[in-house]
């Protein structure tokens, strides 16, 4: 393994994978883990499975431009580079089925096959209505085909307090304190596995999987729709990974900007 060490925190790490985590980068504090990824890659220096992780980010990222917020040395806040040269720029959702659904196993090895553990659609990690983690995937494309791929994750792990009444942790879940190592190894196994299964081809396994962990999935919930509250049911994702709801007896399709989950 080819590790820049941080005191002795990678001691712990020691993913059984074939190449994802193998090149490890441990920083005690950094801009962004997907910053610092893309850095290595413009450098020819990242090889497949280069993973960057932190304690502390300055400016963490979140879907829809959000900064994403964690206190230092409590949480998992990582990214993962890969060169996904076999998958279409037009089938990018595959990936981000296939690297939700990691990060849903690694929280089940945790937490147990809990009825309420769900993906919220695209790729948030949720426990009933609150978020424990997030994902945000950066892709550059070349021609037809995906170049490289940035996978940058954050889970909420030790810390106990939030900004927001929407956010919990596996600590406060489970009343444990975790360590951190041996989570990001397991979180990178469980990483590779479903990546390998993505290269293999087997995307009906993966579409039946991340339907059946779909948070509301064949629920019916309120949504915010072009400023309106409506009542849907998410009845599927479609190949560009739009939401599709079926509001009024009409099915619609959505993007990530077009449709706000409303909670009760």
């Amino acid at each position: 393994m080819n590790v820049t060490k941080y005191e002795n925190q990678v001691e712990a790490l020691s993913p059984n994978t074939l190449f994802t985590g193998q090149q490890l980068l441990w920083l005690p504090e950094c801009e962004s883990t997907n910053t610092e990824a893309q850095r290595l890659i413009v450098k020819n220096s990242a090889t497949e499975g280069c993973t960057v992780i932190t304690d502390k980010q300055t400016a963490g990222r979140g879907q829809r431009g959000n900064q994403w917020e964690a206190m230092p040395g409590e949480n998992l806040t990582l990214s993962v580079v890969w060169f996904p040269g076999f998958l279409a720029a037009n089938d990018q959702f595959q990936l981000s089925q296939a690297v939700a659904l990691a990060v849903h196993d690694w929280a089940g090895s945790l937490l147990g096959p809990d009825p309420v553990l769900r993906l919220k659609w695209p790729n948030d990690l949720f426990f009933s209505d609150q978020k424990l983690g997030g994902i945000l995937i950066e892709n550059t494309v070349s021609g037809a085909k995906i170049q490289s791929s940035i996978v940058g994750i954050g889970l909420n792990i030790n810390q106990q307090n939030f900004g927001i009444a929407t956010a919990t942790s596996f600590g406060r879940l489970t009343g444990r304190h975790y360590m951190l190592p041996p989570l990001a190894a397991r979180l990178l196994e469980c990483l590779e596995r479903r990546y390998l299964q993505l290269r293999a081809g087997q995307l009906t396994n993966l579409r039946a999987d991340y339907l059946r962990a779909l948070y509301r999935y064949q629920e019916w919930h309120p949504y915010e729709v072009a400023g309106k509250r409506v009542q849907g049911r998410i009845t599927a994702i479609d190949e560009a990974g739009r939401l599709i709801l079926e509001i009024d007896g009409r099915l619609f399709h959505f993007g990530l900007q077009e449709v706000k989950f409303v909670y009760d």
